[in-house]
């Protein structure tokens, strides 16, 4: 007996090892699981998190509040975020960093840096030679760009995340306002690779905002459209977005809920912020009037004297939302002197009278890129800390005809909520009901070219063409083609936005340069040398506008086919092979287009100097998938690059004759140069 039980031993030992692995595999995979969503505005950011037992959570910080100010503080050999740094800005004003999201991606000469520069004067902004972007300069040995400001506040949010889970999260959605463009974007998701955050998208705030409403009113989404108006209105600016939203139906999952963008429109810089400005500003002159005749200094030329003044300036703003009069008081404001001074509201609206008579632009501006009337706005829902002052609703009230404004959103945390929703969505680790969503590209991007065209005999001129790629409006994310049909040699093309109509002429200024960059495309020529016995079909450009709005050259290629005779017994058919020339802007190989949605945007010699996909002369094959509803709102991710892909919208044809068209890709180098930022 004694005998057995020894030579079960070694048994057990076995079992107990592979326990053991097993529970290892599985801790190491559920310290994986979660995932976050960074709610980033220009005051203040909620974070939020997804793990096993914890659905769509609200990250408390270190004080417990929901919401945490976007302010770092920045010393010799420390750093403060959040709350901390909030009470850090009284004593050392010129190290304490806020609202830099309004730089990101900005250059040095943007109107909207100067006006930073006049906010905020005790900061000192530096030119980046290299960038033609900015720094902050805390001393002489300390300098930050924004977007390694950022990236500390984001880094921030990942560690508050990680403490509520318990668990190291590397996965986030972050948000971003609808009207940044491809540098600003570009600049968060530079800021976020610092943080040593994967980014699975950045989302639109007002699609985040969209998404929270509608799955939590999901079983009143049915077949027929409701339009919904959102008008945020934040600290920093202010969006009105127009949502369809429908149950549509799936190839995947049958009849699901959808939210279709349809209108957006936009301001800047009207916010919560400008209107504390200006009560900042109300206060100091106050205060300079109380010491008028004592040949004191201006209060507006002492920095920390200024802080504590916009710190009441916030306190006053919301206090007067529901009270006609408030006593604004600030202890050893300047000098040991004690600041005490009586603010009405009607002081305050007619401070902000400007401000509150631009409140209606956005809407018009998302009725017009939607095409719809008021008529057709089911409700306007109210989201933004702004929104809670009266005199902004009174004028929205009577802007959209309404009987009432809606406020059945939380208005502080529904971006967030609806980020971390998409979040888990777009995770392996969960599986989460479908909710479709459908984004709209606000800036229209195009491809400009000029060619040699022969008019007559003997008579040669230059003609500039552009095609539209991405149009206003359209949705993404999205794949397009466009083939270079009339071109045997090395050549350039230019990708920029297309009409910017829509803007102002200050926010063509704030909006910054219009072109995108240039490409330039070597080894053409020898790849016409190298196969002169073979059909061209073309030079086909492979572009892609992903989940985050980031627009992406994946490659170029040439294209040629000849005809090879084969025996009658075999099956006729056309294999096309491309072989990749460049991945431009981070490249990789094309996903399958039934999963993307790719369309073809055909060059013809004869097309308008002003092309698009309805215009005669030119030849646009577009696919139902490009317009299909993808589940989840996301598309999956692009493989890994491979050394050959086949060119997109192109499908095997049998030939009558029998013969058999056999391509050969041929490849040639490409070069970008890349202009702005």
């Amino acid at each position: 007996m004694a005998d057995k039980v020894r030579r079960q031993r070694p048994r057990r030992r076995v079992c107990w090892a592979l326990v053991a692995v097993l529970l290892a595999d599985l801790l190491a995979l559920s310290d994986t699981l979660a995932v976050m969503s960074v709610d980033l505005g220009s005051e203040s950011m909620k974070v939020a998190i997804v793990k096993p037992g914890v659905p769509m959570e609200i990250v408390l910080n270190k004080e417990s509040r929901r919401k945490t100010p976007v302010i770092v503080t920045l010393k010799e050999n420390e750093r403060f975020f959040g709350d901390s740094a909030a009470s850090m800005a009284i004593k050392n004003p010129k190290a304490t960093l806020r609202y830099f999201q309004h730089l990101l991606g900005k250059q040095a000469d943007n109107p909207h840096v100067a006006l930073y520069q006049a906010r905020f004067p005790e900061h000192e902004l530096t030119f980046d030679p290299q960038r033609q972007t900015v720094h902050f300069q805390i001393s002489s040995q300390l300098q930050f760009s924004p977007e390694e400001v950022l990236g500390m506040v984001l880094n921030y949010s990942r560690s508050l995340a990680e403490d509520f889970a318990e668990q190291p999260i590397k996965d986030a959605v972050i948000t971003v306002p609808v009207f940044f463009n491809q540098a600003e974007r570009r600049a968060v998701l530079q800021a976020a690779r610092m943080a040593g955050l994967k980014v699975l998208q950045l989302i639109n705030d007002n699609t985040a905002t969209a998404l929270s409403y509608g799955v939590f009113r999901r079983k009143d989404i049915n077949t027929t459209a409701q339009n919904i108006m959102f008008y945020d209105m934040g600290s920093g600016s202010t969006v009105c977005t127009i949502v369809t939203y429908q149950m549509v139906k799936t190839k995947e999952a049958g009849m699901q809920p959808q939210l279709q963008i349809r209108g957006v429109g936009f301001d800047r810089t009207l916010g919560g912020l400008e209107m504390e400005l200006r009560l900042r500003e109300r206060l100091a002159g106050l205060f300079n009037e109380q010491r008028k005749g004592q040949r004191a200094k201006d209060v507006r030329e002492n920095p920390r004297a200024m802080a504590k003044l916009l710190r009441e300036a916030n306190r006053l703003k919301t206090v007067l939302s529901a009270n006609a009069d408030h006593m604004a008081q600030i202890e050893g404001l300047m000098d040991d002197v004690d600041f005490k001074a009586k603010v009405t509201r009607v002081e305050f609206e007619e401070l902000c009278a400007d401000l509150f008579e631009r409140v209606p632009g956005p809407v018009q501006q998302a009725l017009q890129s939607a095409e719809m009337s008021l008529d057709e706005i089911e409700q306007v829902i109210l989201v933004g800390g702004a929104t809670r002052v009266p005199r902004v609703q009174e004028v929205l009230l009577k802007a959209v005809g309404k009987e009432e404004l809606g406020k059945n959103i939380n208005a502080d945390e529904a971006a967030a909520m609806g980020a971390v929703y998409q979040a888990a969505a777009l995770s392996k680790a969960f599986k989460v009901k479908p909710f479709v969503v459908r984004d709209a590209v606000v800036y229209p991007i195009l491809v400009e070219f000029t060619r040699e065209v022969e008019e007559e005999p003997g008579i040669h001129s230059l003609k500039h063409n552009k095609r539209v790629l991405f149009s206003r409006m359209g949705p993404y994310p999205q794949r397009k083609v466009i083939t270079f049909n009339r071109y045997s040699h090395d050549f350039n093309f230019h990708i920029n936005y297309g009409d910017l109509g829509f803007l102002g002429p200050e926010d063509l200024r704030v909006f910054g340069s219009q072109n995108l960059t240039t490409v330039k495309l070597k080894g053409v020529g020898d790849s016409f040398k190298k196969y002169p016995d073979y059909e061209s079909k073309g030079i086909k450009a492979h572009f892609n506008l992903d989940e985050s709005g980031v627009l992406s050259l994946d490659r170029v290629e040439s294209v040629f086919e000849t005809l090879v005779e084969d025996s009658a017994e075999e099956e006729s058919t056309l294999t096309k092979l491309g072989n990749t020339i460049s991945s431009l802007f981070g490249g990789g190989t094309t996903p399958d287009a039934k999963e993307n949605g790719t369309d073809t945007v055909q060059e013809e010699e004869e097309s308008p100097a002003e092309g698009s996909k309805d215009e005669p002369g030119e030849q646009v094959e577009l696919k139902e998938e490009a317009e299909a509803p993808v589940e989840d709102g996301s598309q999956p991710p692009p493989p890994e690059p491979k050394g050959d892909a086949t060119p997109e919208g192109e499908k095997a044809t049998e030939k009558e004759n029998g013969d058999k068209s056999e391509a050969q890709a041929s490849v040639c180098r490409a070069s970008v140069t890349r202009f702005g930022f």
